[in-house]
């Protein structure tokens, strides 16, 4: 009895290999310069090409409530504008999967007061990884914003579609915001590549 003991706290202590899932494509640096980036202006629209960077690292594993296992990548993309080599934006986040129910998760913080929880299923298939998450305010998959932007220029849904093909990695989000008056999609789109 007392070897089978000492036997299972040994064994308690030896780390379990993390299945990042479909995150584990994501993981490196990638670059990119083909970005384009739409904005509401009160004239009507910005364009912007942009070139970024975006770096995946595994954080391994989170248990909550001692009943769900997630598993995670912490994120930062920096976006430069080309015609003026400037920062126009810095996110930060998390990338989670949770294996038991096919979910993937994302969570983003933009430093312009906003946050936002994203979600959506991803199913087991043939070629390239494809993660698509969506939000929506007032969801359980939703956001959170300053009063500020709440009153000026408030975020109603969120959607990010990305496809990781071995080191090509391309994406489109859409940000539905309601600002100058009027309700208005705010879309970003970039192809980029590990390394």
């Amino acid at each position: 009895m007392v070897v089978l003991t000492v036997r299972w706290r040994l064994c308690k202590r030896l780390p379990m290999p993390i299945d990042y899932g479909p995150l584990t494509a994501l993981i490196g640096t990638w670059r990119g310069d083909r970005g384009m980036d739409i904005a509401p202006d009160p004239a009507g629209v910005e364009e912007n090409a942009y070139y970024e960077t975006l770096t995946f690292a595994p954080i391994g594993d989170v248990i909550n409530a001692n009943e769900q296992r997630l598993v995670g990548l912490r994120f930062h993309q920096s976006v430069t504008r080309k015609v003026d080599n400037q920062v126009f934006h810095d996110q930060v986040g998390y990338w989670m999967w949770d294996a038991a129910t096919g979910t993937v998760i994302e969570s983003l913080l933009i430093p312009r007061a906003v946050g936002l929880l994203a979600a959506g299923r991803w199913v087991v298939g043939q070629g390239p990884i494809v993660l698509e998450v969506a939000s929506t305010d007032g969801s359980d998959w939703g956001v959170v914003q300053s009063p500020f932007m709440r009153d000026k220029a408030r975020t109603v849904a969120f959607r990010h579609r990305v496809v990781v093909d071995g080191d090509t990695l391309t994406y489109d989000e859409v940000t539905i915001v309601d600002i100058y008056g009027r309700r208005v999609e705010h879309t970003d789109a970039n192809t980029l590549t590990r390394g």
